[in-house]
């Protein structure tokens, strides 16, 4: 295969996770899935290896592509067959990041599958936003084993109805599962006709020839990092019940591009919700090395070839059923990119910027109506997981940007979403009209990202003020260690919560009433490099 016909390969594969997620962001009804854009969409082979993914959430794809063997080989599938899953020890992430899998039939034959992971702001946890400060997995909402939702291209209505009927609004989470359905569709669809047109053996082969060149350009951009062992360790706030300063510890072992990642010595699983299971700490190392490689670098099995990870069974970074894990997906993978840039950092320093805000200063809310609403007041089919008939029943949920680390050539930017995340701002427009919220102030926090050569970036303000009574959980960090510089830069400040001007815990849950108001103000980014 020569290199024009391998390079239209791969963005025709690519394109068609794209469309997927096209098709996903305007079927679905909630908040969270078409405005925030909390999904991502890939292609797998017969084996359930990574052939093609779309630019959307790094933590998502990551333990996707780490776990999908897995997941679908010992399943006897059928043309029209689809899964449903979110179990975060059998290839999840957390609870509320259901994944949708459906193979791909030409002339009889399973070539491969399509498959989407959607965050749905209410799982059946038993507070709003299904993001609790939990103490075991079952806390978290319901637990989807891998299970067929469609059998032989039949709806099985009673594993749907099972599911939504735990949502707060059944209607709206209808409606996103079946968004779900339809992108996968429009991927069988598309991969089918893009096999039928090459023929199986050639679409086979191109697939071994795109894996093939991933790992060359991966093996080179790698190689660049000198021969060493290089060793970082950072520290978590806090697990959100009794422990603090829980220590994450890596050893990057790199050997001519091949690269040995070991977190022996981290902490062991906590009583909190901050472990992880082994998918997202896969998905947060993948991330770092995919960030060194050539642009070009096609996003597939081929290019993680080099990488051999090592975390201990039963710690942070592999926790054990039944441990609490909805914040390990969303804050401790922040943390395991840290540790991993800190140690690359001792490699190639010019390459590697300071740390960034390091949270994705997750914000859960809901109430059960009733108050001086605002808005719509959350009726039925309109309130992200707002539920079973009862208008003003609403949840919600958003990550909140900060400050980007700044590196050795600029500085950092503001108020952004970094590395593991790629969630977008949630519209004031959008959440006024939904919900009773009022936002009174979204700014830039100034002077927040560190200073040095070239500064870190600065975090924001958000303040909500709550329209009627309503319950809050916050699962932040960086609010006690800060984000740190390179090359002499400073750190960017720590975040703050703050609740009528009373500070509030990096994790917290809590009620509020008619008039309240919480401001999240999120960590600014370290800077680089000594200030001339």
């Amino acid at each position: 295969m020569d290199a024009i016909d391998l390079s239209i390969f791969s963005s025709r594969i690519t394109a068609i996770c794209d469309e997927m997620g096209a098709v996903l962001q305007r079927a679905a009804l909630s908040t969270n899935i078409k405005d925030r854009l909390d999904f991502s969409c890939a292609i797998f082979d017969a084996s359930g290896q990574l052939c093609a993914q779309a630019a959307h959430i790094p933590v998502h794809l990551g333990s996707m592509a780490f776990a999908m063997a897995d997941i679908v080989k010992d399943i006897n599938w059928l043309a029209g067959d689809m899964l449903i899953m979110n179990d975060p020890f059998l290839g999840g992430t957390h609870l509320p990041d259901v994944t949708l899998i459906a193979p791909v039939f030409v002339a009889d034959k399973c070539v491969g599958f399509v498959a989407n992971r959607a965050h749905h702001a209410d799982i059946g946890a038993s507070v709003p936003g299904s993001m609790p400060i939990s103490r075991q997995l079952d806390e978290e909402g319901i637990i989807i084993p891998p299970t067929l939702i469609m059998r032989g291209g039949i709806l099985e209505d009673t594993v749907l109805a099972g599911i939504t009927g735990t949502s707060r609004n059944a209607y709206q989470s209808y409606g996103d599962y079946t968004a779900q359905i339809s992108a996968n569709r429009c991927g069988i669809n598309r991969l089918s006709e893009l096999v039928g047109s090459m023929n199986i053996p050639a679409y086979q082969e191109s697939l071994v020839a795109l894996n093939d060149y991933a790992w060359r350009l991966a093996l080179n951009g790698l190689s660049r990092i000198p021969n060493g062992s290089y060793h970082f360790s950072d520290v978590m706030d806090d697990d959100g019940l009794e422990r603090r300063d829980i220590c994450i510890k890596v050893c990057i072992d790199v050997d001519h591009g091949n690269i040995g990642v070991d977190f022996s010595g981290t902490a062991t699983q906590v009583p909190g919700n901050i472990n992880c299971p082994l998918p997202v700490t896969a998905a947060a190392v993948y991330y770092v090395f995919r960030c060194l490689m050539p642009d070009n670098t096609p996003a597939c099995a081929g290019s993680f070839r080099a990488i051999r990870l090592m975390a201990p069974e039963g710690c942070l970074l592999n926790a054990c059923r039944p441990a609490a894990v909805t914040a390990g997906n969303v804050e401790t993978s922040t943390r395991i990119v840290d540790v991993v840039m800190g140690a690359l950092a001792q490699a190639i320093p010019d390459e590697i910027p300071a740390a960034s805000h390091g949270s994705m200063n997750n914000v859960a809310m809901g109430g059960n109506g009733g108050g001086n609403g605002g808005g719509n007041g959350g009726g039925e089919g309109v309130s992200e997981g707002s539920g079973k008939g009862t208008a003003g029943v609403w949840d919600y949920y958003e990550t909140l940007g900060g400050g980007m680390g700044a590196g050795a050539t600029a500085g950092g930017l503001s108020a952004i979403q970094t590395h593991m995340t790629n969630t977008r701002n949630t519209p004031i427009e959008s959440v006024e009209l939904t919900f009773p919220l009022r936002i009174n102030r979204y700014a830039i926090r100034e002077d927040s990202g560190g200073s040095g050569l070239y500064s870190g970036g600065n975090g924001l303000i958000r303040e909500y003020e709550f329209l009627e009574e309503a319950r809050v959980t916050l699962l932040t960090e960086r609010r006690t260690h800060v984000p740190w510089g390179l090359a002499g830069g400073t750190s960017g400040m720590p975040g703050e919560n703050i609740l009528n001007n009373e500070v509030l815990p990096a994790k917290a849950s809590f009620s509020v009433k008619q008039g309240d108001r919480l401001v999240i103000k999120t960590p600014g980014g370290g800077g680089w490099g000594l200030k001339q």
